[in-house]
């Protein structure tokens, strides 16, 4: 039989022999996984307990090595790296396997609730002392200081008292005292313990011990904290000097403070968030488990106070013994940061005690604070926090008391230290802004102008504190007609100034964040406007503020802690309006030479990471390597095509941005890089439009620039994405003047590709002669050139246009050779090209299923080689092969592959095969 002990000393029996956990730090993770009684320990939870702020590179490491320790102390025969029966392994920590009738704290919480509903008091008293035997001392035996190990002692705490309180009423008393004297060795200042055990003494017959209690609390209250005994001591001494041991007096006698804010009128949405937070505190009293703090931050003007005041009053019938209310102007125009002294008066004041009884010190404050809260069921907001430090002397050491916390900063320190719970606060779905709206200014006025409280909802960002504004303004003139609002929002009217003071002008606002940071944050936070895409990541911030992708990473982490910016999942976004402020902040503090300086660094980036990129996707003619990159940029490196489609993918808007951006900071050099190194991944994405857009562009900066090779090599690229869009005529028009340029600088490896491009474009125009004619001299040009890749390409240019001829029979060998050469080079994609025109070849002969198995053979090669348009052009074939032939089933599965293939894309192809889609359906 395994046994746990986690109530005084920590242990582990079997067979009634303790077994040491191996070392101090073993037994503090054997004391979590216990205190949690089956719940998962995150390994960062124990990584920040073993080590503090300090931890070792090795940390997390050692942490699996504590854990494979503690398996086969449990487990001695359990051979290594091997999970066992009790230390289970989940998502994100470690759980202990554990029964009630193995571990004490369990026990202990079922002879509690048992005791709670029984109905005979000494049924009640016999089940409590049962329960209260198992508590020897504190939890874990004093091992650590932990959130978790601090509020069971809390919980035995309260049990105790609830069994005085039984005991006192009904008798006998004695069986009680054992743990009240535990309890009052724990928590010496807990009036409330105190004056429970004098009463039990007293019952008990012992009044001598009973005075000497009194006395002795009575010194240490005014040694420690310079206070007078609490009502309820002495009241107690009273009863015991008359012979009087009933339990104190109700609490109604004590002030019920209800400090909350009037509940907000026309609050609306936020079902989700309130939601998650009823159900944080569910699942917490399902396990027995005080909720320490519910943590909300936000980016400012999200709502953070108007839900924390909402979920109080929601709340506030759960607990009982009042609300307490703070602003803690941590974030304020107006007035300094509350320090926590004048806020511990105020809530001594609201609960009865006496002004001219407070102490001075601080740490007496706290003390008393918590002495007189515990045992009280309250509500206590504390809105508007600076940082930790600010609030942990308000957090009650008992855990009946609910704690909700605001702050523009992510509370890290609560979360991980004192054991709160994160709520972070996002912004409104369109649905909840529009609710408010109509709540706000009546359902009829916004439903009459649903396209204007649309754009409305648009130009405010969803932003609760600007719909608020707005929404003002609406109401203080109904006879304007809300489309004349959006109007002026749509013209640019600036949301900054709505606001008639501090509180609710925008940009003041958001001026208390930003002042709050650190120089370095401030710079970059002016400078975000600049950069391309809707979001960043760390490398390209570096670029833009021309640091260190280290130091980059700590002032993105700056901002994103006073919610400037929104961190998820490696990249940082941040809100339209604060990204309109910023750019007025940089502009009215940055001189204009040092911020292009900076928008330049940050396209130069982009220039050298998507260059490196496209080398990956195998061009027929790679784009020239560019300058060396300026002092504060560091380019990206891939390590396959994978990860350069990926990136392609994820930076797409800001690399379209960079080519816009390049041309308004006069930087044509950029423009023209570019748009070669992006071609190919516009081309193989299927994104056609766009490619068109940037080739057009990039020749356009060729000339700006007098770049001759340049302006050849984007002609050309032009005329690729104008051929893919079935514009023939403006191709060849293009592969001429490319021509000419290649021929007039003797650009042998240009020429080629023309010739190639040229068999392309003449065969679609069904000129198939002049096709092969142009594929030969291409063919020709690379053998001279010892181009394997081109001499496969330009083979496939020749097959597939003499079998357009009727020659089907010459097409297959010559196909079979570039299928070989394609191979042998080692060029995938190539490959599935070849495999592609093998099958429409069989498919014109009239062998449906070795058409289909070229064109799956094909398919996955352009899968390999990150080729998604070309694999869905395929798997259009095959869908249309098989639906033709009867199999409508198959047929919609290749048309849906091939539609998934090509992601978001918008093209040609996306458009044929959402129709054959909607028309099977």
């Amino acid at each position: 039989m395994l046994g746990f002990t986690i109530l005084g000393p920590l242990g582990v029996r079997r067979d009634d022999v303790d077994v040491d956990a191996g070392g101090r730090k073993q037994r503090v993770v054997l004391a979590l996984l216990l205190a949690r009684a089956g719940s998962t320990v995150g390994v960062a939870e124990l990584v920040d307990t073993l080590w503090g702020d300090d931890p070792p590179s090795s940390a997390v490491n050692v942490v699996h090595r504590h854990i494979g320790l503690l398996r086969r102390v449990l487990e001695p025969a359990l051979p290594i790296r091997t999970t066992g029966r009790h230390v289970l392994r989940t998502a994100t920590g470690y759980r202990l396997q554990v029964e009630e009738s193995s571990l004490d704290l369990l026990r202990f919480r079922a002879l509690a609730d048992r005791a709670r509903e029984a109905v005979e008091p000494d049924r009640a008293i016999r089940l409590y002392a049962e329960a209260l035997a198992l508590w020897r001392g504190p939890a874990a035996a004093g091992l650590c200081v932990h959130p978790t190990l601090v509020a069971i002692d809390a919980e035995c705490t309260l049990v105790a008292r609830n069994a005085a309180d039984i005991a006192l009423r009904h008798g006998p008393v004695g069986p009680v005292i054992p743990a009240l004297r535990r309890a009052g060795q724990l928590n010496p200042l807990d009036e409330a313990v105190q004056a429970r055990l004098i009463l039990a003494l007293a019952a008990d017959g012992r009044q001598a011990e009973a005075v000497d209690r009194f006395h002795s609390v009575r010194r240490e209250l005014d040694d420690e904290l310079g206070i007078d005994p609490s009502p309820e001591l002495l009241d107690a001494y009273e009863r015991l000097l008359h012979r009087r041991t009933a339990p104190p007096g109700p609490r109604s006698a004590t002030p019920v403070p209800a400090q909350l804010p009037p509940d907000l009128p026309f609050f609306s949405g936020r079902v989700d968030v309130l939601a998650r937070a009823e159900g944080l505190l569910a699942e917490d009293r399902r396990r027995n488990r005080p909720t320490v703090a519910l943590a909300i931050d936000g980016m400012p003007g999200v709502g953070k106070t108007t839900l924390a005041v909402h979920l109080g009053h929601r709340l506030a019938a759960h607990y009982p013994d009042g609300q307490l209310y703070v602003d803690l102007r941590g974030f304020s125009s107006r007035d300094a940061a509350m320090a926590p002294e004048e806020a511990l008066r105020g809530f001594l004041s609201s609960l009865g005690v006496r002004p001219s009884g407070l102490p001075s010190e601080l740490h007496a404050l706290t003390g008393l604070f918590r002495s007189v809260v515990a045992g009280r069921r309250m509500v206590i907001v504390l809105d508007n926090c600076r940082d930790h430090e600010q609030l942990r002397h308000l957090l009650p050491a008992s855990p009946e008391s609910l704690v909700i916390v605001t702050s523009r900063l992510r509370l890290t320190s609560l979360i991980s230290k004192d054991g709160g719970h994160p709520l972070p606060l996002g912004l409104p779905s369109r649905s909840e802004a529009h609710l408010f709206l109509a709540r706000r200014l009546g359902e009829e006025r916004v439903a009459a102008e649903s396209a204007a409280v649309d754009e409305i909802v648009t130009r405010c960002g969803r932003l609760p504190l600007a719909l608020a504004l707005v929404a003002a303004r609406a109401a203080r003139t109904p006879e304007l007609p809300l489309a004349e609002i959006a109007a002026e929002l749509a013209r640019g009217r600036d949301l900054f100034g709505f606001g008639p003071d501090a509180a609710t002008d925008l940009r003041a606002v958001f001026a208390l964040s930003y002042q709050a940071l650190t120089t370095g944050a401030a710079d970059l936070f002016r400078l975000l406007p600049l950069h391309p895409g809707p979001d960043l990541t760390v490398e390209s911030a570096a670029a833009l503020a021309g640091v260190d992708t280290r130091s980059a990473a700590a002032l993105l982490g700056e901002l994103a802690s006073h919610t400037l910016v929104h961190h998820r999942a490696g990249r940082y976004r941040q809100h339209g309006l604060l990204r309109a402020n910023a750019e007025d902040l940089g502009t009215s503090v940055d001189a204009a030479g040092p911020r292009r300086t900076a928008a330049i660094r940050v396209y130069e980036h982009y220039r050298a990471s998507a260059h490196a990129a496209h080398l990956w996707l195998e061009p027929q003619l790679a784009a020239p390597d560019p300058p060396p990159v300026v002092a504060g940029v560091t380019p990206l490196r891939f390590e396959n095509v994978g990860d350069a489609i990926a990136w392609f993918t994820a930076e797409r808007q800001a690399l379209l941005d960079v080519v816009a951006g390049a041309r308004a900071h006069d930087a044509p050099d950029i423009t023209a890089h570019l748009a070669l190194s992006l071609q190919d991944y516009l081309h193989v994405s299927g994104r056609i439009p766009e490619w068109a857009r940037i080739a057009a562009a990039g020749v356009e900066a060729a000339v700006a620039l007098g770049d001759v090779p340049g302006r050849a090599r984007l002609s050309r690229s032009l005329a690729g994405a104008l051929y893919m869009l079935r514009d023939f005529d403006a191709a060849r028009a293009h592969l001429r003047h490319a021509r000419r340029i290649a021929e007039s600088i003797g650009d042998d490896a240009q020429l080629a590709v023309v010739d190639l491009n040229s068999a392309y474009v003449r065969g679609a125009q069904r000129r198939f002669a002049d096709a092969v004619r142009h594929g030969g001299h291409a063919l020709d040009r690379y053998r001279r050139l010892d181009d394997v890749r081109g001499q496969a390409a330009a083979l496939r240019a020749v097959a597939a246009n003499v079998a357009a001829l009727g020659r089907r029979s010459e097409a297959i060998p010559l196909l079979r050779e570039a299928l070989s050469l394609s191979n042998a080079a080692g060029d995938v994609r190539g490959a599935g090209h070849g495999w592609d025109l093998l099958g429409r070849t069989y498919r014109q002969n009239g062998d449906s299923r070795a058409a289909v198995d070229h064109w799956l053979r094909a398919a996955d090669s352009y899968r390999r080689s990150g080729t998604p348009a070309a694999c869905a052009e395929v798997l259009l074939a095959v869908g249309d092969l098989r639906h033709q032939s009867g199999d409508h089933v198959a047929g919609r599965a290749a048309w849906r592959e091939a539609r998934s293939a090509l992601g978001d894309s918008t093209g040609p192809l996306a458009r044929i095969l959402q129709s054959r889609l909607a028309e099977s359906a």
